[in-house]
């Protein structure tokens, strides 16, 4: 059996992975178990600790609220908390799976999820559960992209697994939907992510990644199998480090 090339990681998924297709939106619990069957068994077969950071696109988006003229630290709270929507439903499927797993948030909601404790979450790490991290960093103005980052560097992890939802199986030159011509990169550094302004995640989160020599994979998780293969370092994506 192929080895986890990372012994601890942190996985990034965005909300929108897990929304219902036919609408746009809400969650479909399908697909929210079969990323779930994935991290467990990934836990389980290949050793490999897992933290989570989801985001809450698939439910409210806080910049959208903003852009129709809420306020946006108050828009950006309701996301915040449409993440922990998304992380109660993970955590639910994880468990379905046999799979131990604790929610943290970075918003006190004790009826529902831990408080984020960095050694906390090490040590859950450390006895074979996956961590769920919500509401984001707990502060208006920072994307879950920005989360994950963080998140990795206090958890220790070794690599942030991005995990893309709309088709496009890692980063490009140009969009490759509207554009025929767009190159995809198998291997690229954070300075050129951010002088070329690639969409991969936000800037802030790319600065932290880069100031914390934390290397990014950036794969389709909609393609059953593939978090398994970015595990094992099957070129499946783009990988993002430090030149």
């Amino acid at each position: 059996m192929a080895k986890s090339q990372y012994r601890r990681v942190v996985l990034k998924l965005s909300g929108e992975a897990f929304a219902d297709t036919t609408i746009g939106y809400g969650i479909d619990a399908k697909v929210v178990q079969r990323i779930a069957d994935e991290v467990a068994s990934a836990r389980t077969d290949l050793g490999v600790e897992i933290a989570i950071v989801v985001g809450g696109g698939n439910i409210f988006r806080g910049m959208s609220g903003a852009k129709r003229g809420m306020d946006r630290a108050r828009a950006d709270y309701m996301g915040m908390l449409a993440t922990v929507i998304n992380a109660l439903a993970l955590q639910d499927a994880l468990e379905a799976a046999d799979q131990p797993t604790r929610v943290q948030t970075a918003i006190a909601m004790a009826q529902v999820a831990e408080p984020f404790i960095p050694l906390r979450a090490i040590r859950h790490l450390e006895k074979g559960r996956v961590v769920v991290f919500a509401a984001g960093t707990g502060n208006p103005y920072f994307t879950t992209d920005t989360t994950a980052a963080l998140r990795a560097a206090e958890m220790g992890a070794e690599a942030i697994l991005k995990g893309t939802h709309s088709g496009v199986d890692g980063i490009y030159s140009a969009d490759p939907r509207s554009n025929p011509d767009a190159v995809k990169f198998t291997e690229v550094s954070h300075f050129e992510v951010l002088n070329q302004r690639l969409e991969v995640m936000d800037s802030t989160a790319i600065t932290f990644c880069l100031d914390n020599k934390l290397p990014i994979i950036v794969f389709d998780v909609m393609e059953p199998g593939n978090i398994a293969r970015a595990l094992v370092g099957e070129p499946i994506g783009t990988l993002v480090r430090t030149a």
